[in-house]
């Protein structure tokens, strides 16, 4: 099996950090997913975009209408396939809750204030019918490559979980992982038993994780592959079953990963998807307070000029800065 992991949102002032994922049951020999679904995705943008794109979420989205409907419909397209019935989710709500489900509780989110203003409908930027086409297609291509995606979804932290984190740990990078090791646990409990590799998009300096790997993993042997500067591979084996088999996760951290992995591309897709839809209910709940107000994507300078903008709207809400402005 093939996993990938990749995050957005971790340097922004506003919004949650969000890390997506995505596993693959291949058949033997295959690594490389976009060519065994050539048919329908792309890695590159083309002129009219008739195939998903399938990229760094950098590459797929551009805050233009053609950006969110690039995104929109490989996040869309991808989540349906988790479907039994390849049923693509209505709404913002039903969005969080099948992208969520696996890696938290989804009580964590309805208590955010901007919850109830997530999209009413979905696709929101998408033609429902290219969207509905392109669930159709997708679903062939898996199925006559014989691959299977078996996982796919997203962790939400939202601004005051990041800063209770932030408060606990005294250091971004260790929350960061924090966050990031619950997927890894998912995958490891899901999928482990089927031989799994895992690639994570690498961010920051760090080049060392057995030590992380060995308190995330306390039941496994962590066996050091490579500890290299673009990249650092481990080897997770646990206890043998009742057949002799033990599970088994080759995990690697690698600089620009999803240029590499397929898995890791559309885990870029999908958290940067829900992020998205996230600062869009974020912006539409303040608006609701301060009609006019310009929305914001939460970076660090836009952020600041919506903060200094938002202030009526700020003091209607209630809400402390330690629930709506990142400490770090």
């Amino acid at each position: 099996m093939l996993a990938g992991v990749d995050e957005a949102g971790l340097g922004p002032l506003l919004g949650p950090l969000t890390i997506g994922y995505s596993a693959f049951r291949v058949p033997p020999g295959v690594t490389d997913l976009w060519r065994a679904l050539e048919q329908v995705v792309d890695a590159t943008p083309q002129r009219k975009d008739p195939k998903l794109l399938v990229a760094d979420s950098k590459v797929v989205f551009l805050r233009n209408p053609r950006g969110a409907r690039r995104l929109e419909r490989t996040a869309l397209a991808f989540l349906a396939q988790c479907d039994p019935a390849r049923r693509c989710v209505a709404d913002g709500a039903e969005l969080m809750k099948r992208a969520t489900h696996a890696v938290q509780p989804l009580d964590t989110l309805e208590s955010e204030a901007w919850y109830p203003h997530l999209p009413a409908a979905l696709p929101h930027a998408a033609a429902a019918a290219t969207l509905a086409g392109d669930v159709h297609a997708l679903s062939g291509a898996l199925s006559s490559a014989n691959v299977t995606l078996c996982a796919a979804g997203v962790r939400v932290l939202p601004v005051c979980e990041l800063n209770a984190s932030f408060a606990r740990t005294d250091n971004k990078s260790i929350t960061h992982w924090e966050t990031c090791s619950a997927v890894l646990r998912r995958l490891w409990t899901q999928h482990a038993h089927e031989q799994l590799d895992v690639l994570v998009d690498r961010h920051g300096g760090r080049m060392r994780y057995a030590r992380l790997l060995r308190e995330t993993f306390p039941e496994c042997a962590v066996d050091i592959v490579s500890e290299v500067s673009a990249r650092s591979e481990y080897e997770l084996r646990g206890h043998d079953d009742a057949h002799g088999h033990a599970p088994c996760m080759r995990i690697a951290f690698a600089e620009r990963a999803e240029t590499a992995s397929f898995a890791v591309a559309l885990a870029s897709c999908l958290a940067k998807y829900l992020r998205e839809t996230c600062m869009h209910a974020f912006n539409a709940y303040f608006e609701s307070l301060q009609p006019g107000l310009k929305p914001t994507a939460g970076y660090t300078t836009d952020g600041r000029r919506w903060i200094d903008d938002a202030e009526a709207a700020i003091a209607r809400s209630g809400l402390t800065q330690h629930a709506l402005v990142r400490s770090r």
